[in-house]
């Protein structure tokens, strides 16, 4: 079992989506709060950022927001959380996320988001990230992407071991389990990151 005390959460900011994605984003931040989980994400306030976070404050959770500074000048950070870190750029956003979490749950999202998540599964075959990442797959949004996932590993882009380095949830409750019970990933990711 995994020692997770803090876990990064992608997710998107979108407040024109469904609401089942934003009941699945308040329930993920309820969980994990409920857990003593801590929560790192962009620092949104609208769309499933703004339920997540809802879901962690009302439920005695911390929540960290990280977002770069021009966004933050655009007015668009939320006020309200446990700890709010502004940086200089968006890279150094996404790496002061990952080198706080002990795991990444990728909600559904955008470019943005899916940016992410590509980004922490491509730090994880190189070795530079080794913890759970959890794909949270409402009403089979990834599904696409996890269809691309395995083209890329069927067209040999990638190993067949490459396909542990994330695992699929259908719901919140599944992802904050998940996110224990993930098998270790190899301390040699480098030797195999190259086909």
């Amino acid at each position: 079992m995994n020692s997770i005390s803090t876990v990064c959460v992608y997710c998107a900011s979108s407040s024109k989506v469904d609401v089942d994605f934003t009941n699945a984003a308040y329930n993920l931040g309820a969980e994990l709060a409920e857990k003593g989980i801590r929560i790192v994400f962009g620092a949104g306030k609208c769309g499933l950022m703004g339920a997540l976070a809802e879901g962690a404050l009302k439920n005695n959770g911390e929540i960290v927001g990280v977002i770069p500074k021009f966004m933050y000048d655009e007015g668009w950070g939320n006020e309200t959380l446990t700890r709010l870190e502004i940086t200089a750029s968006m890279h150094e956003r996404k790496e002061r996320m990952l080198h706080l979490a002990d795991a990444v749950i990728a909600l559904p999202g955008g470019c943005g988001t899916m940016e992410e998540l590509m980004e922490a599964i491509t730090w994880k075959q190189l070795g530079l990230f080794s913890r759970p990442i959890i794909i949270l797959n409402t009403n089979g949004y990834y599904n696409p992407l996890i269809n691309m996932l395995e083209s890329a590993i069927r067209n040999l882009f990638m190993r067949d071991e490459h396909r542990n380095m994330w695992i699929v949830a259908e719901t919140s409750h599944e992802a904050a389990e998940a996110i224990k019970n993930a098998p270790r990933w190899r301390d040699d990711a480098r030797k195999i990151a190259a086909i």
